[in-house]
């Protein structure tokens, strides 16, 4: 199994109960989109700016930007995506070889924030742990993987503010199945989307 996928078969979409309760108020998602840091990623289909919610999210959102300030995403792709659910990128190149990253973090998803359209979340595999650096950008309301008890969900914390057309534009491309080092993946562009660089946007 490739390391930090997302998941799918431990989130059932008809398992919606409580997710109410986890989403935020549009005020406070409004509020945290105002006052966070924000990042460009420029991407070959097009910009995506994305405001991050430092107070929510803080240990996702500090290891997000040190990949970010090294440079680290530089020339990677968006390796998976399924139309109308989400795109995954932040681990392969495009010769689909997989990335060294630092240490994986502490599972943040238990900070109130909801897996709706345009919020961007951390990939992981089955432990709930085990975040590194790769994420998803949500192109639908995916309340099956917010938190939900003792069931650990995929942590929120961002959303596209400029560029959801250029989401959805990379949700509507074409996938198939490319070969990696460790074995066959799915649900891979056809054509690369490459994120060129991302990049702090200054005050």
């Amino acid at each position: 199994m490739l390391a930090a996928t997302l998941l799918l078969a431990a989130c059932s979409a008809s398992d919606s109960a409580d997710s109410a309760e986890r989403a935020v108020s549009a005020d406070s998602t409004v509020a945290a989109a105002e006052q966070g840091p924000r990042v460009v990623l420029t991407t070959s289909a097009g910009d995506i700016t994305l405001a991050l919610y430092e107070d929510e999210s803080p240990i996702t959102v500090e290891n997000f930007l040190q990949y970010v300030d090294d440079e680290f995403y530089d020339g990677l792709i968006f390796h998976r995506v399924i139309s109308g659910f989400m795109i995954q990128g932040g681990g392969f190149n495009e010769s689909m070889a997989q990335q060294s990253t630092r240490e994986p973090i502490q599972n943040e998803a238990d900070n109130g924030l909801s897996n709706d359209r345009g919020t961007i979340a951390m990939a992981r595999t089955q432990a709930p742990h085990s975040a590194t650096a790769q994420f998803f950008i949500n192109v639908g309301d995916n309340s099956q993987l917010n938190q939900r008890g003792n069931q650990w969900g995929y942590a929120v914390f961002g959303e596209v503010v400029e560029g959801m057309d250029v989401v959805d534009r990379i949700a509507a491309t074409e996938t198939g199945t490319q070969p990696t080092p460790m074995g066959a993946m799915g649900d891979v562009p056809v054509e690369a989307i490459v994120i060129e660089q991302i990049r702090r946007l200054e005050d």
